[in-house]
């Protein structure tokens, strides 16, 4: 995979693509407001097969607005930096953090379900900074020292809290983020071997 430039067209594509998966995001929690947030059937509830579709749904859902708006400001900022490495990168990521995370819900969660984009949020920050140490590149290093330096108290998140919090979305999110950096992560240049 080419190493893609940190530009001005790569800053407005990746602000593009965050600020459209975001503005899904709102559309669908206020179709869902107006249905008595009837969607949200459709979320992870663990261990029980007829919602195992729920792996791909349940970062579209929330509980109201207010769960909404608390995940919007760090997708926009973690998720512009998943998306300026292209539609792909982001495409990508974003599955394997909703599937593995998912799954991981699934199979180890609370009984209760599970839902919002939280999931990603934790998958994003994850990626960023395990992208940094597997590329071992400036603007991979930078990206996930900002993340760590912004958003490094997010990880308390993982740890069980407030019962009406999924933590186990956030530990399985950002589990699959890192995952999907070891999979999606440009590889350093091999250096030349010493004669």
């Amino acid at each position: 995979m080419s190493e893609r430039r940190i530009t001005a067209t790569g800053w407005l594509d990746g602000a593009r693509i965050i600020i459209c998966f975001v503005a899904i995001l709102w559309l669908i929690e206020a179709i869902n407001t107006g249905l008595g947030h009837a969607f949200n059937v459709f979320g992870i509830f663990p261990r029980e097969v007829a919602t195992l579709p729920g792996i791909l749904f349940w970062p579209f859902l929330h509980g109201n607005f207010q769960h909404l708006i608390m995940n919007t400001t760090p997708l926009l900022a973690l998720g512009l930096f998943v998306a300026m490495r292209g539609p792909a990168v982001f495409l990508q990521t974003s599955v394997i953090v909703m599937i593995v995370g998912g799954l991981g819900v699934w199979v180890f969660g609370r009984e209760a379900y599970h839902i919002g984009a939280s999931g990603l949020v934790f998958g994003y920050f994850g990626f960023l900074v395990a992208v940094g140490i597997y590329e071992r590149r400036v603007s991979s290093l930078a990206v996930a020292s900002l993340a760590v330096f912004y958003y490094g108290g997010l990880i308390f998140g993982v740890l069980p809290s407030d019962s009406f919090v999924s933590w186990e979305g956030h530990l399985f999110g950002l589990a699959a983020g890192v995952l999907a950096a070891r999979f999606l992560a440009r590889r350093p240049a091999l250096e030349a071997p010493n004669d």
